[in-house]
C-alpha cells in the first residue's frame, strides 16, 4: 500500500508585509533542527524569503545575503545556528565535499538551501520543500510541502495558520 502523497499548503503574499507574516508563522513552527529547501526561478524572492525567516528567529535580516559566490552562509541567533546555502552554481551532490557542507549543516538549528535540486540526492529525508512562483511584481505563492513526519507536521500547522 503507499502511502498517501504528501499535503501541499499554497500562501499567497502580496507584499513584503505579508511575506514578514508568513515567515514569523513558518519561523514560529519550525522543530528545533529543521531543513528548508526552497526552489524557484531567479528572481522568485528565495534569499527574501531567508532573510524574512532570519528576521523571524531574530537575526539581523541586513547581514543575509545571496551566498551564490561563497555558497553557504551562517548566522548565529538566539535560537541557534542558521545556515544558508545556495547550490546553484554545483552541478552534482559530489560537489557539497569541498564546500564544507557537511560540518556546516551537522550544527544547525535551521538550514535554508536554495537550488536544493542540484544537489537533490543529498537531501535529507525529513525537510520542507518552498516552491516560491512569481505572481506580480511583489505577489508570490508558496508552496510548502513536508518531506517525514515532523516537517508534514509543520506543513499542517501552516495550513491551520492564518500565515497570510
Amino acid at each position: 500500500m503507499r502511502s498517501p502523497a504528501p499535503r501541499v499548503v499554497q500562501v499567497t503574499v502580496a507584499d513584503e508585509a505579508d511575506l514578514a507574516r508568513l515567515a514569523g508563522s513558518v519561523a514560529a513552527l519550525l522543530p528545533p533542527r529543521a531543513f528548508v529547501a526552497l526552489h524557484g526561478d531567479l528572481g522568485a524572492g528565495k534569499t527574501t524569503f531567508v532573510k524574512a525567516v532570519a528576521a523571524a528567529l531574530g537575526i539581523d535580516p541586513t547581514e543575509v545575503v545571496s551566498p551564490t559566490f561563497g555558497l553557504i552562509h551562517e548566522h548565529v541567533g538566539p535560537h541557534g545556528l542558521l545556515v544558508h546555502g545556495d547550490m546553484y552554481r554545483l552541478s552534482a551532490p559530489a560537489d557539497l565535499a569541498e564546500t564544507g557542507w557537511h560540518d556546516a549543516v551537522s550544527g544547525a538549528a535551521c538550514v535554508l538551501l536554495e537550488w536544493p535540486e542540484r544537489v537533490a540526492a543529498a537531501l535529507p529525508d525529513e525537510r520542507i520543500d518552498v516552491t516560491i512562483t512569481i505572481d506580480g511584481p511583489t505577489a508570490r505563492t508558496f508552496a510548502f510541502v513536508g518531506h517525514g513526519a515532523i516537517a508534514a507536521r509543520v506543513v499542517d500547522a501552516l495550513g491551520g495558520t492564518d500565515a497570510r
